[in-house]
């Protein structure tokens, strides 16, 4: 009978800092790859504390229905090189609004007249550490 050593406090730190560094290291994919694309209003949100889907949100705008599918393969291309596989992209058809799920971090690409509908700041932001980029 093989039995595991309970985890140490060591242990469990050390597991949420390699959690968090991953965060953020995909956190930096997708913003660079976001910017190298010039998306527009790249706002982020820590969600960790609120979601069991993912840890972190990121909303950018694109200009045309070009611009978002382009940047959405822009962010699904650089996250893969990192290795960060896409768990889905969805909404690639219209590209109005493109998600990319990478697991630990979502990015939604909308044009502008999409987000200001949907409005998903708003939605987040009265419980989530929000960051501005761009």
């Amino acid at each position: 009978m093989n039995i595991e050593p309970s985890p140490t406090p060591n242990n469990v730190v050390d597991a949420v800092s390699s959690k968090s560094s991953q965060i953020q290291n995909c956190l930096q994919v997708v913003q660079d790859a976001l910017l190298d694309v010039k998306a527009k209003n790249i706002v982020q949100f820590d969600v960790s504390t609120i979601s069991s889907v993912s840890d972190a949100i990121v909303i950018a705008s694109g200009t045309s229905t070009r611009h978002v599918k382009a940047l959405a393969d822009n962010v699904a291309d650089e996250a893969r090189k990192a290795g960060f596989r896409p768990i889905g992209v969805e909404g690639e058809r219209d590209a109005e609004w493109i998600l990319i799920d990478l697991g630990i971090v979502v990015v939604h690409v909308m044009l502008p007249t999409t987000r200001k509908f949907y409005d998903l700041e708003s939605l987040w932001r009265t419980d989530a550490v929000t960051e501005q980029f761009s």
